[in-house]
């Protein structure tokens, strides 16, 4: 883990895209590096702050808010509802969030001077949703997408780009095995999604339920730095 203490800045937002973030502005005075992270449902953009620590001390990492306002600190990339034939999600407002995301992305990258591949998008839950739907739509934005208990939509497959373009995305894949919000078999279709595609994700397991763990916010760590 980084020994330095970081806090993240005040409330902007992006002219271009509407979306509201706050920056963990990095130790030196240029960043080199860019780390996207998206909450889950039901959360806010500070949630994840303390999934930065132990990234290189060159990257400025953005926390983003969800669009969709729950209640009292409480946001949503889409809305969703957990069905007995598996979640039923509300796709025009999950494409919305993606060309947002994508604009931020961009808008981050050029405002920063921080290149593509040396960005990555992460996320747990609903938010690694989202990482997937932008990086393995729109490639050369990113060098590599995380998702954290989380899933690859079936309706992002018209958005997909082709094998060549995907060629040098990376990819990690964190689940739980006792994952009851979604279940384990999630991540074993992203798995399978993403090798068919040409894609070998870093795909890792842990005992636990619908959460990030020590270990697998270690292993994303390794995986970031590599």
């Amino acid at each position: 883990m980084n020994a330095v203490q970081y806090s993240h800045g005040p409330l902007q937002t992006d002219s271009a895209s509407g979306l509201i973030y706050r920056l963990r502005q990095p130790a030196p005075a240029k960043p080199g590096k860019l780390l996207v992270l998206l909450h889950g449902v039901g959360s806010h953009e500070a949630n994840l702050l303390e999934l930065a620590d132990g990234v290189a001390p060159d990257t400025l990492v953005a926390l983003v808010r969800g669009p969709l306002a729950m209640g009292p600190q409480q946001f949503a990339w889409f809305q969703v509802a957990f069905t007995p034939s598996g979640p039923q999600i509300d796709a025009d407002a999950a494409e919305r969030s993606r060309g947002a995301l994508t604009t931020l992305l961009q808008q981050l990258q050029r405002q920063h001077g921080i290149a593509p591949e040396h960005s990555v998008m992460a996320g747990f839950s609903q938010g690694g949703i989202m990482s997937a739907s932008v990086g393995l739509s729109t490639p050369e934005a990113m060098r590599g997408f995380a998702v954290l208990s989380g899933r690859i939509l079936p309706e992002l497959e018209p958005h997909i780009a082709n094998r060549e373009r995907l060629r040098h995305l990376r990819a990690f894949i964190g689940h739980g095995t006792l994952d009851s919000r979604l279940p384990v078999f999630w991540a074993e279709r992203s798995d399978a999604l993403l090798n068919g595609l040409g894609i070998t994700p870093v795909s890792r397991r842990y005992p636990i339920d619908h959460f990030v763990s020590e270990a697998m916010h270690a292993d994303f760590v390794q995986w970031l730095t590599q």
